[in-house]
């Protein structure tokens, strides 16, 4: 990872994977010959990236959503830029919103897509949360790992998109159904909760980008409030993949 230092040590997923010895930092300017995950990328991951990561591995740029304007992504050098598709992250701080990963979520799901997923959990397993992103996600990374290429891997997730879209379109009305009714009350979990397309935009007060297994508690209960959202649309997804 190139580590900019704007999160709290403690807190931070890069380093807490260094710690553990499964990440090590590079310098600025430093050359990199694997995929660096980059907003700055082009291409998507896809599978067709295996051989890349099994010689040289993946990268990460460690940073706040936040201050991502802060950043010399031109001396961040690799020939092998990419970007993620779309994936919902798990973490406590951004638990449900789409793309703002942690740095151990990013490179576990990089590692999905290319079919190293026993590398991507032994990463997630050294966070207590870590293993929702998997049960997040996986209706998502499945569809992607069957890809052959980063154009396949866009058109995949534009698919997910619209099928996203349509559960939401219908949760709404549902709603809206059971609002025309004055002695009707929308259930609460429900209402709060619906996929988010706009993903950059929106910080944290914490400016982290991410939480540490100390405070993945203290998210029970936003977690808890979005179970029962994210199996139907795992439901919806399966339904439409049979379809």
């Amino acid at each position: 990872m190139w580590d900019f230092d704007h999160c709290d040590p403690k807190r931070c997923s890069g380093k807490k994977l260094a710690r553990h010895g499964l990440m090590r930092e590079l310098r600025v300017g430093q050359r990199f010959r694997g995929i660096v995950l980059s907003p700055k990328g082009v291409d998507v991951v896809s599978p067709s990236d295996r051989s890349l990561v099994d010689e040289a591995g993946v990268a990460v740029v460690e940073c706040s959503w936040a201050r991502l304007d802060e950043i010399p992504f031109g001396r961040i050098r690799s020939p092998h830029e990419r970007i993620l598709p779309y994936l919902v992250a798990a973490n406590p701080v951004n638990y449900g919103k789409p793309f703002k990963l942690t740095c151990v979520e990013a490179v576990a799901a990089a590692l999905y897509i290319v079919g190293l997923g026993n590398v991507a959990e032994q990463l997630l397993s050294k966070f207590g949360w870590g293993h929702s992103f998997w049960e997040m996600n996986a209706p998502f990374l499945e569809r992607y790992q069957k890809c052959d290429t980063p154009q396949s891997v866009v058109a995949e997730q534009d698919a997910i998109v619209a099928e996203l879209k349509e559960v939401d379109d219908a949760r709404r009305a549902a709603r809206d159904q059971e609002g025309s009714d004055d002695e009707l009350v929308a259930n609460t979990n429900h209402a709060t909760w619906r996929p988010q397309f706009a993903s950059s935009d929106e910080e944290e007060e914490s400016g982290s980008e991410g939480s540490d297994e100390s405070e993945a508690d203290d998210a029970a209960d936003d977690v808890a409030d979005g179970e029962d959202a994210n199996e139907a649309l795992t439901t919806a997804l399966e339904s439409a993949r049979v379809a």
